[in-house]
């Protein structure tokens, strides 16, 4: 991965660490990838983009943009992983092309993951996949801010069976549990556990959406909330916090893809 700011020493060993582990991740996978040519593209996606896929970069780079400026390069080696939050709205959408051309292999992202956590060593492949490229995006906001935000969280002590976030709501918080835990729950099941220091109801806030789970105090639960109209501020000017948001993302990824795989599993086995 290239930006277009200076960055330290450690984003260059975590650039390497991050594509040795794609590699690996791509050995221990049994699909044949396909092959798209991109030619030069200076706006929008590259033709033949699908977002339903994953996309490893064999030569040539592959331009991130938001918001009409460029974000970074990806280069050989590199994996792209095609971004989602902004689907339904243009405006928030991150799109793929590239200067002068590039050779992609791709992958369908379905099947990938299907083999990803069928097997407990490529499950944890993938969570330091996602971890080290959490790790480069906090290196590389950091070297693009130079402005300090001061927030005005809140504090709220929840006492067990306490609904902290109800489902269907509208995000007007972003909440760092600093002591206690809390169930997950999605139309009354339990999907979920949120721990001491886990930041969670960031996913609605990021994308204006309602709640999509309710969460409920299992314990006596401490809460940081911040506003929302804050957060996007908070996560620029503090890369701290982005790596604790998408490192939380990742392990809650991988956690319920893993019950997803055992479910079908024992699904198959009845």
């Amino acid at each position: 991965m290239l930006a277009s700011v200076d960055l330290p020493d450690d984003f260059r060993v975590l650039n390497r660490q991050f594509r040795e582990l794609v590699q690996t991740l791509l050995d221990d996978v049994d699909l044949h990838p396909g092959r798209v040519e991109v030619t030069a593209t200076r706006s929008g996606n590259f033709r033949s983009f699908d977002s339903g896929k994953f996309y490893l970069v064999e030569s040539g780079t592959i331009t991130a943009r938001y918001r009409e400026r460029s974000v970074f390069l990806l280069e050989e080696g590199d994996l792209l992983l095609p971004d989602i939050a902004g689907l339904g709205d243009p405006d928030a959408a991150v799109y793929y092309g590239s200067e002068a051309g590039a050779s992609l292999q791709s992958y369908p992202a379905l099947e990938f993951m299907r083999q990803v956590f069928s097997r407990s060593s490529t499950t944890k492949l993938w969570t330091r996949l996602l971890v080290t490229y959490s790790g480069m995006m906090v290196r590389l906001a950091a070297a693009n801010s130079n402005t300090d935000v001061v927030t005005t969280p809140g504090f709220e002590v929840y006492e067990a069976d306490d609904i902290i976030i109800r489902q269907g709501e509208r995000a007007e918080y972003v909440y760092h549990m600093t002591s206690g835990v809390a169930d997950v729950l999605v139309d009354g099941v339990l999907v979920g556990r949120i721990g001491s220091g886990e930041i969670f109801g960031a996913m609605a806030a990021l994308t204006h959406s309602d709640r999509s789970a309710t969460v409920r105090a299992r314990s006596s639960c401490s809460v940081v909330k911040v506003p929302t109209n804050q957060f996007s501020d908070l996560i620029r000017s503090n890369p701290a916090t982005i790596h604790a948001l998408l490192s939380d993302m990742a392990n809650s990824i991988a956690s319920l893809n893993e019950q997803l795989v055992r479910l079908q599993a024992s699904g198959e086995n009845v």
